[in-house]
Formats: structure tokens, C-alpha cells, sequence
């Protein structure tokens, strides 16, 4: 957001109040207007300002979060050509033996 300048507040209430039947003349109550519209110029030109610097202050703290949370639950590296189980360099081979089939009483075999 663009900061607001110094009268601008100002000539936007003159405007509004100027559609509306009121006519702001030089005087005292429209001195009061206008130091109350330069005060809520700064107001929000401070508050801008503010909200920016806490949008990057609470981006760079969520980014840290974040790595600390990636860090924590990242898998472990392990050194490459190690297998997970056993930590040679090969796995080892499994050999099956396969199963007999049951022999049924009465089946002479031949």
C-alpha cells in the first residue's frame, strides 16, 4: 500500500462532506479536522510500516520452523551401496527350498 500524504485525508473528507451539503471554510473547527485527518495520516502511514516489517519478521521465523521441522523428520542418509538391513555393501541372496507335497495314506508312491 502506498503511504498516504499529508493532506490528502484531509481533501477526501472536504470532498465527502462537500456531496453531502457540508462545506468545510477556514476556521477553527476545520483547523480540528484537519489536525485530527494529519494524525490518522500518520496513524495508518506508521501502522503500514509496522504490519510490513512483522510480515517479514514472521516469514523468516515460519521458514526457520520449517527447516527445523524438515531436519527433524527427514529420513537418515546412508552411505550409498549399503543395503538397510544389514549394512554390507551386498544383500545376500535368499534361497527357497521348496515344499513337499504331503504323501496321501492309501497313494502307494511309485
Amino acid at each position: 500500500m502506498k503511504p498516504i500524504e499529508k493532506d490528502e485525508l484531509f481533501a477526501h473528507v472536504g470532498l465527502f462532506l462537500k456531496t453531502k451539503g457540508i462545506e468545510l471554510k477556514e476556521g477553527s473547527y476545520t483547523n480540528g479536522i484537519q489536525k485530527g485527518c494529519a494524525l490518522l495520516t500518520d496513524a495508518i502511514n506508521l501502522s503500514q510500516k509496522g504490519i510490513k516489517r512483522a510480515k517479514v519478521e514472521i516469514d523468516t521465523k515460519v521458514e526457520r520452523m520449517r527447516q527445523v521441522i524438515h531436519e527433524k523428520t527427514a529420513p537418515k542418509a546412508k552411505p550409498a551401496g549399503q543395503s538397510p538391513k544389514t549394512g554390507s555393501a551386498k544383500p545376500k541372496a535368499t534361497v527357497r527350498k521348496p515344499k513337499a507335497k504331503p504323501v496321501k495314506p492309501g497313494s502307494a508312491a511309485r
